[in-house]
Formats: structure tokens, C-alpha cells, sequence
């Protein structure tokens, strides 16, 4: 899982700069809607942030029903054995109040 994890922020991070750099040549480029070298330019970032947009939206999905099933699977433990979920909460809490109370 973390190195998938490890994977995806790689894969993310490569298309943010390959993102970045393509809109900064379209800046550095003439401007002129005549000239060819900026319509190929404009249309290649405009096309690495489609792409980029549709990953990133792919990604934040796949995390959405990760969380809803974990959150479903700790719903079922808590039903199916209530008094170690209470446990749990209990031992988290105690845990977390020495940690603040440190501060």
C-alpha cells in the first residue's frame, strides 16, 4: 500500500512538472495566435492539463472508496464486537490526551 501510495505521489508529481513546464513555455512564447510554434504549444498544455485533471480526479475517487470501505469495515468490527471497539477508543483516547497534554 505505501508503495503504491509512494508510486501514485511520483507519477503525480512528474505530471505537475511536465504541466509547469509546458505552461511556462506557453508564457515565454511570442503570444501571436498567427505563429504556429505558440498554437502547438498552447495546445499541448491545454492537453497536459486535461490529463493531469482526469488522474487527479481518478486519484481523489480511488481514495474516496478506500476511506468509505475502511470506515464500513470498522462500522462492522464495532457491531460484531463492541466491547474491544470500546476498548480501542478508549486506549486511543488516553493515548491522545497524554500527547496534548504534553504541549
Amino acid at each position: 500500500m505505501v508503495k503504491e501510495t509512494e508510486a501514485f505521489d511520483t507519477n503525480l508529481d512528474d505530471d505537475l512538472a511536465l504541466l509547469t513546464e509546458t505552461l511556462e513555455e506557453v508564457l515565454k512564447s511570442s503570444g501571436d495566435p498567427t505563429d504556429q510554434k505558440y498554437v502547438e504549444l498552447k495546445t499541448k498544455a491545454e492537453q497536459a492539463l486535461e490529463d493531469v485533471k482526469s488522474r487527479v480526479s481518478q486519484a481523489s475517487d480511488s481514495y474516496y472508496y478506500r476511506a468509505k470501505n475502511v470506515a464500513y469495515r470498522a462500522d462492522d468490527y464495532v457491531h460484531e464486537k463492541p466491547w474491544q471497539g470500546i476498548g480501542i477508543g478508549a486506549a486511543a483516547g488516553l493515548v491522545l490526551g497524554l500527547l496534548l497534554a504534553r504541549r
